[in-house]
């Protein structure tokens, strides 16, 4: 599953609303899996939103006034928390298998990003996923270049 040999590369695709942030992102994520990548995404949301699905027992526990729920099956979960303050970085140890994780939102922060500006002017996925690649690419080069380093320098200490 994935190629993933060190942390995600994680990657923003943002913009205002009705942008089509969600549509570039689900044409992306078919590219980078069928090249055998691991993709997970995080969405923001910049508003209060239902975090489970109305009629559930989790969603009943969560209004009966539990602070968090989880709910399991044999290859899922998805839980649910109220703190304080939630940042972006505290999801990404939830998918340590991933090898990219795309943020949808995000449009502030430091994170490698396409911006959308609309449906009809954005890029074509196929663009957006090989600027992913491209950032995904220098990454591992980078990592192979410090190999390389420590190698060197563990050849001058033997």
């Amino acid at each position: 599953m994935g190629k993933n040999v060190a942390k995600p590369l994680i990657f923003a695709v943002s913009g205002y609303k009705n942008t089509g942030k969600t549509t570039l992102i689900q044409k992306i994520i078919p590219i980078l899996t069928e090249k055998g990548y691991a993709v997970a995404v995080v969405k923001h949301d910049g508003h209060e939103f239902e975090s489970d699905v109305p009629g559930t027992d989790s969603y009943k526990h969560q209004k009966a006034g539990a602070y968090g729920t989880a709910v399991f099956s044999g290859d899922q979960f998805l839980v649910t928390k109220r703190i304080p303050e939630v940042t972006v970085e505290m999801l990404f140890p939830f998918f340590p298998e991933a090898d990219i994780i795309l943020l949808e939102g995000m449009k502030d922060s430091d994170y490698p990003k396409y911006v959308c500006t609309s449906p009809e002017e954005n890029a074509a996925p196929e663009e957006v996923a090989e600027q992913i690649l491209g950032w995904y690419r220098k990454r591992e080069d980078v990592s192979e270049e410090h190999i390389s380093e420590n190698s060197k320098k563990s050849d001058i200490v033997s």
